[in-house]
């Protein structure tokens, strides 16, 4: 009797250990599988590739971004029509890949071609066409927004809050996929301009005046019902424990509330709010924003970083609270905050890929807008929004007022290196300020003030999404 109770322990253990392996594999394939296949590192790849003609990649409206192609010697290759406009967004597809050439590399070497055709093709040899992939790019706006940063390096993102759409992307300095492969030692060496980094999710940058959204989420935080209580003083310089905190170009303010000193971008009053915060729930506030943390993009990326902690002495502090010291971030990364706070708090999980189809046009999966998590409450994302419809009403974005449309944002000179007052120019915001529906970032690198530079080319991209 005992032999049995042992006998069926043993067979209930192998059938338990048996069925958890089935459910991880069915978990496996559904989940990891693709994103396995995927890596440009899988050998897999190249088998695909010897099967199936790699896919189309469109834009939103069907213009064709990639595809395959016969060069003049009769020679196939993947042919780019609009060459360094979608360098970094659409990427290429040697030497690894990279974009959405990347992101989509399995659906495009995938075919859904009839059966019948596929096993016809197959018996005789020859390729069948992969799937093609349509993105979310619009091909005006993308324009609109390379020609608006011009020769300036950086980067430029455009998104729907309401849904996660990117609808551009631009990173400068590119380059031309047409020609990445022939010229790949000297683009891959090109460490004074690294035009093969992708600065929109790559590019980590200070985030200057920006972060000031982050410094004053936090105030909220803490300060939830005698916030419109705060005053300063702004005598255009701040002394505090031996650290000295200058506004931009020393300017003086005078006596400011909390919605006047994000308004004007005082560095010195934010320098003071910095010394009023719990530096713990700072950093509990900047890990709800995603620094540190992984993003939800299927595009390469850097992580932002936020590094103040119980041991950080006055000086990071107080740089940090203004947007300086050691915070970095990506303008993807910035993005996704502002579209949060147009979103009354919710983030939509970004997306490039809007649906996958066979190459004779039949629907094979779409991307639904999807909810990501909540980064704040609707409340604090109120406050946040008319505190940012200040900013260009009566402060540093003034720009931006007056239009056919309505904007709310914050702009940022971001000081970097050694040299006094050299700046990248920030932009961050959205339109249609009460019911939000284009969110724009931008980056310059080394142009200087966010007013001056940056709010003229984030004109320019919502100027060209209206006139559509």
């Amino acid at each position: 009797m005992r032999n049995n109770h042992v006998f069926y322990v043993i067979i209930s253990f192998f059938m338990a250990l048996f069925t958890a392996m089935m459910v991880y594999f069915v978990w496996y394939v559904q989940f990891n599988a693709p994103k396995a296949i995927n890596s440009s590192y899988n050998m897999r790849q190249n088998d695909l590739e010897k099967q199936v003609i790699r896919g189309t990649i469109f834009s939103a409206k069907g213009e064709i971004l990639a595809e395959e192609a016969m060069n003049s010697e009769n020679v196939e290759v993947r042919y780019y029509p609009y060459k360094e406009l979608f360098a970094h967004a659409v990427g290429f597809s040697t030497h690894g890949k990279s974009g959405v050439e990347s992101a989509a590399n399995i659906s495009l070497l995938t075919s859904n071609a009839p059966l019948g055709e596929r096993l016809q093709k197959e018996m005789d040899g020859r390729r069948n066409y992969g799937d093609n992939v349509y993105t979310t790019y619009d091909v005006e706006l993308q324009q609109a927004a390379f020609d608006a940063l011009g020769a300036y390096k950086g980067a430029v993102i455009a998104m729907e809050p309401k849904t996660g759409r990117i609808l551009a992307m631009v990173s400068k300095p590119d380059f031309d996929p047409n020609t990445v492969s022939e010229n790949w030692a000297e683009v891959s060496a090109d460490s004074k301009n690294s035009p093969l980094v992708n600065r929109a999710a790559q590019g980590l940058y200070p985030p200057g005046s920006t972060f000031k959204m982050v410094t004053l989420l936090e105030y909220l935080r803490e300060h939830p019902e005698d916030y419109e209580d705060y005053s300063y003083t702004c005598k255009g310089r701040l002394h505090y424990d031996d650290v000295d905190i200058e506004c931009y170009h020393g300017s003086v303010h005078g006596k400011e509330n909390l919605l006047d000193s994000f308004e004007k971008s005082c560095n010195c009053s934010f320098a003071n709010i910095g010394t009023l915060l719990k530096i713990d729930k700072y950093a509990d506030t900047a890990e709800d924003l995603l620094f540190g943390k992984t993003i939800p993009t299927d595009l390469a990326y850097s992580k932002s970083s936020f590094v103040l902690n119980d041991k950080s002495g006055s000086e990071e502090i107080l740089q940090t609270a203004m947007g300086q010291g050691n915070t970095l971030i990506t303008p993807l990364h910035m993005a996704l905050i502002t579209s949060a706070i147009a979103n009354d708090g919710v983030l939509m999980k970004p997306f490039e890929i809007e649906k996958r189809t066979n190459y004779l046009g039949v629907v094979i999966s779409e991307t639904e807008p999807q909810k990501y998590r909540r980064l704040m409450t609707q409340k604090e994302a109120g406050i946040l929004k008319d505190y940012m419809k200040g900013v260009v009403e009566n402060g540093t974005g003034k720009r931006l007022r007056g239009l056919s449309y309505s904007v709310a944002g914050k702009t940022g000179s971001a000081e970097y290196g050694t040299i006094k007052g050299n700046s990248h120019a920030w932009f961050t915001g959205f339109s249609n300020t009460d019911d939000p529906e284009l969110v724009v970032t931008v980056i310059m690198e080394g142009a200087g003030s966010g007013g001056d530079y940056a709010v003229p080319v984030a004109k320019r991209i919502f100027d060209a999404y209206y006139k559509r």
